[in-house]
């Protein structure tokens, strides 16, 4: 299937986007001729610059339950611990999430050496490498894993396969926190591979057996190109029995490209550093559908909609649906009255928060 998900030990991921999306109502917005573009309507509103007659939403988008366990972990390690409570790197790649955090008392660091000794530090959704886990006990820190149940599998995996005398490909983006924290786990058995090129140049690696895992957060399509190179190249190679690109990732991006055929341009509320929303803007531009990535709707350009009547709008898994309420709101307010869902599609994956949040009540001693 190339929706549904099930991971072994978690919940499953249940869509429907395999099913034709359901019609939507035809068009109630307004054409406009140039000399009316910028014309005043009553309220306030103005008409959206060029032609925008109507908005149509992704499903599925947004938070994916890895973000929403982080958020709440660290959320719910405040109300346990009190303030501050220290979180290393981003807990999400969202801007507005990790500033609101800041504002109840969460305070993000770069290194473990940044978090006073004894005080309480939260691992983000994307993973640690075991070195910070040995740094953080060294420093005597109470540890929060809000790794995402997902990456945790991928770190499994490279254990088990170092373990075993494997040759390890990761298939990833250097740099990004995920990857430094799975390359953690083996560093001597894995080598990074980011593109159909890197496969193609890869030398063949000095163990017998090989194997390659992926980073959770790529593209789909890209990610099996990459494959079928080292399937071609190394036809004994083993990999995961479930590809490790997350439910998420996946759904997100097949809902854009399902609504790619009815819109003109499209929309990705996102952080720039949020892999799976840049992935989101790529699915667009591989079909010639111009695609920006925006954090929030303060950072629309009218300009992009010359000559444009249907905007697609989706999310990535780390953006807030309040975010993508306020860009509806924008152009609401630019007399686009057609703001309309592509279909209904739910996902039914909740993880549970890390064991040491599971408890009702403040510890006497915080």
């Amino acid at each position: 299937m190339r929706i549904a998900a099930r991971v072994p030990g978690l919940a499953a991921a249940v869509s429907n986007l395999g099913e034709p999306a359901a019609p939507t109502p035809p068009s109630g917005g307004l054409s406009h001729s140039p000399e009316e573009i910028t014309r005043p309507l009553p309220g306030g509103a103005i008409l959206a610059r060029g032609l925008v007659q109507r908005v149509i939403l992704a499903s599925p988008r947004g938070y994916c339950a890895g973000v929403e366990r982080a958020v709440d972990t660290v959320e719910r390690a405040l109300e346990l611990y009190g303030e501050p409570v220290y979180v290393r790197k981003q807990i999400v790649h969202n801007s507005h999430v990790v500033r609101e955090l800041s504002e109840r008392g969460a305070v993000f660091v770069d290194s473990v050496e940044d978090v006073p000794e004894g005080a309480t530090l939260v691992f983000s959704a994307h993973g640690v490498a075991p070195s910070v886990r040995g740094a953080s006990e060294a420093r005597g820190l109470r540890t929060i894993d809000a790794t995402c149940p997902l990456v945790t599998k991928v770190h499994t995996q490279a254990r088990r396969y170092a373990d075993a005398g494997y040759a390890i490909v990761l298939i990833g983006h250097a740099g990004h926190e995920e990857v430094e924290g799975t390359t953690g786990e083996a560093p001597q058995a894995i080598v990074l591979v980011e593109s159909v090129a890197d496969a193609e140049a890869l030398e063949p690696p000095q163990a017998e057996r090989l194997a390659y895992i992926t980073q959770t957060t790529l593209s789909v399509d890209e990610t099996h190109a990459i494959v079928d190179v080292l399937r071609r190249r190394f036809p004994h190679i083993e990999g995961p029995e479930k590809e490790d690109i997350c439910y998420a990732t996946s759904n997100r991006q097949w809902a854009v490209k399902e609504l790619l055929g009815e819109v003109e341009l499209l929309l990705v509320i996102g952080s720039l550093n949020s892999s799976n929303s840049n992935r989101l803007v790529e699915v667009a531009e591989a079909t010639g559908v111009p695609a920006h990535l925006i954090d929030d709707a303060e950072a629309i350009d009218d300009s992009w909609f010359d000559g444009v009547e249907v905007v697609g709008v989706t999310s990535g898994a780390s953006a807030p649906e309040r975010l993508v309420q306020e860009v509806c709101d924008w152009f609401r307010r630019r007399g686009v009255p057609d703001v309309a869902e592509h279909g209904s599609v739910y996902e039914d994956v909740v993880f549970k928060l890390p064991p040491e949040l599971r408890r009702s009540k403040r510890p006497a001693a915080a």
